[in-house]
């Protein structure tokens, strides 16, 4: 039976048995230092401890904190002895922590942790600073009373040192006073919901007690309208009224609280509750809104027999938002990545939704509603992390450097994720709120410019989404958490209806999903739907897709990491339900899962629908960071590559392994070239830099030419050589050096553009090369065909042949592909397949062949690109000095080029000459293309000095 007046007391800890102060009890005035034994906490067999440490602030606990959390920024304890660490703070609380001296310090907010804060202790320590102290006895502190409409609350609490003032607040307005060392008061007949606050005071210090009352409404039964999803759903004929739907198993009620009723929800944001046979849904329609004003809303979530260790009351912005707000993380938005950022409501805690009716669609260009997205087989992706990418770290960065991304000739950008992440600096991987914009790099218009711009380049935009989890920030976390200390947080409870308690593989991070349950499949599919709809987005990279299995729990026979390893037909199955209904929404969208599995799974995805028309399959990322690396370095051994494509992966029917020599999870291959690199040589040292970055290009031309999807990760381009482990100050930093931390997800340093790289010679030559790689790759039939790869353990010089036998001799049908990653020069036999002229096609230079295993001479660190014929559309580019690109793009009409011009001649993708002009055009000059068919082209086009550039255009 439900009781009628539920008290549910959220634990406030005052102190924390290892942890002591000195003076005791602290005080605001003078220096205090916390002393902490370790011993018996989750930090045991931590050796740098780090506090995250604030103060309370009249009454508002966590206020002026020190550091930032996950990171090395954050003060350090001292080693006393044994396992007993000490802080101090000084010279006094006020200085130390920033507080002015006319507030009141009540309390030392603490938590200590390692240094990424994986560990830590639970639940927070409340340290009480000065003499005089306050207590709330009944009900209990940040309480949730749960009572019938017309009922009483009584309120009591003491103090020491002798008489205070007490001030009790309802909604914000004062109803009682008392002067006194104790206080009793009962408020009688509630009919609406409050918002108590007891303000204690003695002198100039004041204490906050808070708690609430909800009144249990008459929950409304009644049939959900037709066609309404959860979350948002907005009323196109009506721009006044909105309907919000919410599934909740196992809550009594729910209220709306939002701006729209000054956040004191009264019975009339009660939402209804469905009254379709087995529905757990509720809903409430909004009315009088007024189209175009942001309103923001949580959910009041009820129940009032929760299991042990759940909540009573759980305050959470809607799970399917589009947009949210976060009063911690906004106010360090750079103003100029969102203009206009909504302002979070004062008074309210945790995230909020934001709701706005009449919203004005963007409006995309015929580029994106057209688009054609390059075939699965040819994608070269680039890889961008738009945190560190540039140093203002948003989309408008990314369209500000659009050439950079054409120049290089790539033909897909992969974002890592940017959706509604915990913090500002991250990643991206702990997603809080999978269908919500993060708004750290900007508004979702600058995004959609970013994917148009992408589009009108022939550029697909695919997104990494991180679905095996969510983060503990996540409403569908918080409603059914496990939160025993009270604090707010906590991981999933035995009823919660969409997360594992614990984690059924052994790479969890966050809290796991549990794919094989109903509700998240639906959450899963909306995301899906969101993306691909919303945003345009031509491809999803799925993070983590060994965690979608539910048959690896941790005391699994045989051990989870080896059950997780191995073939699980549940997640082989639930993936490819997820990658049916994003092909049901766009036929030609790219799935791509970060599996590095087995190859008896990953074919089952490789092979899927594979035979259709559009082709499907699953492309699976190829990881060869080890081989490419001992290559770079000059080490003859671990240094196979063979796997950088499909041919390797046993019973793949495509080309569907987008291998990559390096990725954001990987160290960097220039930085172990530089550090741990083949220094036997002096005349050809690794070590050097110059000599480490002179051999990228051919690591480029026995990765990117290889056929089949490829990957680069960003500014690898450019010869990146800062370790992974970079922090942000520039330190390398890692938990086995010296300098404690792993700055692995640390923001990095961008010496890419403040250094200007683009005219460092030795990197600019790794970009122009590639470039020039990614050109043929994408330009010429014979890089879709087929090849083998001679190759081995401890194989210096690696080969790969490419051919199409399809394409007659008169064209470029063969490609042999020589390097030496040695650290002397070497003979090599190329073992060409036939005799005659063969074109070096970096620069269509020329080779008699009489005999096919005649050695040839490669020097240290070089590579070699031979061809049957020259390359169709020739190599040389315009310097990068030189800004030229034609324009409209897309067009129908005709095109210019902002350059004078000797000679222009228009490709089809297949490398045929479908048009040419007259000679000797001035940049004004309008190139007709009324009459080539619609589709993507490739333009050649002779400057005055006969160099050549090429560029990508679109016929509508």
């Amino acid at each position: 039976m439900k009781k009628i007046i539920f008290l549910f007391f959220l634990i406030a800890s005052v102190g924390f048995s290892q942890t002591t102060t000195t003076p005791s009890p602290a005080l605001a005035e003078g220096a205090v230092t916390i002393n902490f034994n370790k011993g018996g906490t989750p930090l045991a067999s931590t050796t740098d401890i780090y506090a995250h440490i604030g103060v309370t602030v009249n009454g508002t606990r966590w206020q002026n904190t020190k550091g930032n959390w996950g990171t090395t920024n954050a003060p350090l304890l001292t080693l006393v002895s044994g396992t007993t660490y000490k802080l101090d703070l000084g010279p006094d609380l006020y200085t130390y922590f920033g507080v002015p001296v006319t507030s009141s310090i009540t309390e030392i907010c603490v938590v200590f942790r390692n240094a990424t804060g994986s560990v830590q202790t639970s639940p927070d320590i409340f340290i009480n600073v000065g003499v005089f102290q306050a207590t709330l006895t009944a009900p209990g502190l940040n309480s949730t009373n749960i009572i019938s409409s017309g009922s009483s609350l009584n309120i009591t609490a003491n103090n020491t040192s002798g008489t205070a003032n007490y001030n009790l607040f309802a909604n914000g307005t004062s109803i009682n006073t008392f002067t006194g060392s104790s206080y009793s008061f009962t408020d009688t007949n509630i009919v609406a919901n409050k918002n108590y606050d007891l303000q204690i005071t003695q002198g100039a210090t004041v204490f906050s007690k808070k708690f609430s009352v909800i009144v249990r409404p008459v929950v409304v039964s009644e049939t959900i309208p037709a066609g309404l999803v959860d979350g948002i759903n907005y009323n196109s004929g009506d721009l006044t009224k909105a309907t919000l739907v919410l599934d909740a198993p196992g809550k009594d009620f729910v209220y709306v609280a939002g701006s729209f009723n000054n956040w004191q929800p009264g019975t009339g944001y009660a939402m209804k509750k469905d009254a379709t046979a087995g529905s757990t849904k509720f809903w409430l329609e909004l009315t009088g809104l007024v189209s175009g004003t942001n309103y923001t809303y949580q959910y009041w979530v009820i129940d009032e027999t929760p299991i042990a260790g759940s909540p009573t009351l759980v305050k959470t912005a809607d799970p399917y938002s589009t947009l949210v707000l976060n009063k911690e993380d906004d106010p360090t938005i750079p103003a100029g990545n969102y203009p206009n950022l909504p302002v979070y409501p004062a008074g309210q805690d945790r995230e909020v939704t934001v709701l706005q009716t009449g919203q004005t669609p963007y409006a995309w260009s015929t580029a994106t509603t057209n688009f054609v997205k390059p075939e699965k087989d040819k994608l070269v992706v680039y890889e961008v992390l738009v945190r560190d990418f540039d140093s203002n770290r948003s989309y408008q960065n990314l369209i500000n450097k659009i050439d950079y991304f054409k120049n290089l000739k790539i033909n897909a950008i992969e974002l890592m994720p940017v959706m509604e992440f915990d913090g500002n600096e991250s990643w991206g991987y702990n997603t809080s709120f999978h269908m919500a914009l993060d708004k750290a790099y900007g508004p979702s218009s600058k995004l959609k410019e970013f994917i148009d711009l992408c589009h009108q380049n022939g550029i697909a935009v695919i997104l990494d989404v991180a679905l095996n989890h969510a983060f503990a920030r996540n409403p569908m976390d918080r409603m059914w958490m496990n939160d025993p200390d009270g604090d707010g947080w906590g991981g999933p409870a035995a009823d919660n209806p969409y997360f594992n308690v614990s984690a059924m593989h052994s790479y969890n991070v966050g809290n796991d999903f549990n794919h094989q349950l109903p509700r998240t499949k639906t959450y899963v599919k909306r995301v899906v739907k969101q993306w691909i709809e919303e945003y345009k987005i031509d491809g999803f990279r799925w993070d983590l897709t060994k965690g979608f299995t539910q048959n690896c729990p941790s005391a699994v026979a045989g051990g989870q990491d080896n059950c997780t390893n191995t073939l699980q037909q549940d997640r082989v199955d639930v993936l490819k339900e997820y990658a049916d209904y994003s092909w049901s929404l766009d036929p030609t969208h790219y799935v791509i899962f970060e599996h590095l599995g087995n190859d008896n799974e990953e074919q089952l995805w490789a092979n899927y629908r594979i035979t259709e028309t559009p082709s499907k399959g699953v492309m699976m990322w190829g990881k060869m960071t080890t081989a490419y690396s001992q290559l770079l370095m000059g080490w003859n051994s671990d240094n196979d590559i063979s796997r950088i494509g499909s041919n390797a992966h046993i019973g793949f029917q495509g080309k569907r392994v987008m291998g990559y020599p390096e990725s954001h999870d990987e160290e960097r291959v220039m930085y172990k070239a530089v550090t741990y690199g083949n220094s036997t040589n002096p005349s050809h040292n690794v070590k050097t830099l110059t000599t480490a970055l002179s051999r990228m290009s051919a690591l480029g031309a026995i990765s990117l030419l290889v056929p089949g999807p490829k990957m680069i990760w960003h500014f690898a381009d450019l010869g990146m050589n800062n370790s992974i482990f970079t922090a942000s100050n520039g330190v390398v930093n890692t938990d086995s050096d010296a300098t404690p931390g792993d700055a692995k997800l640390d923001t990095k340093p961008q010496p890419q553009w403040t250094s200007n790289w683009l005219a460092d010679a030795d990197r600019s030559k790794i970009y122009a090369d590639w470039s020039k790689m990614i050109n043929l790759k994408l330009s010429l039939p014979v890089f879709n065909g087929s090849y083998s790869i001679t190759s081995g353990y401890s194989a210096l010089t690696p080969k790969v042949y490419i051919w199409d036998n399809n394409i007659p001799l008169s064209q470029l049908k063969n490609v042999v592909i020589l390097s030496n990653f040695d650290v002397t020069d070497q003979s090599v036999n190329p073992s060409f397949p036939y005799t005659g002229t063969w074109y070096n096609l970096m620069d269509n230079t020329s080779i008699n062949v009489t005999d096919v295993n005649a050695t040839l001479l490669i020097a240290a660190g070089g590579f070699k690109i031979y061809g049957n014929q020259p390359s169709t559309l020739g190599v040389v580019s315009f310097g990068l000095s030189q800004d030229i690109f034609l324009y409209p793009n897309p067009s129908s009409t005709y095109f210019t080029i902002n350059a004078n011009t000797s000679k222009v001649e228009v490709y089809s993708v297949t490398g045929q000459l479908v048009k040419s002009f007259k000679p000797n055009q001035s940049k004004e000059y309008q190139f007709a293309i009324s009459d080539l068919n619609k589709g993507v082209y490739f333009v050649k086009a002779l400057n005055e000095n006969n160099e050549v550039k090429v560029l990508k255009f679109v016929k509508q």
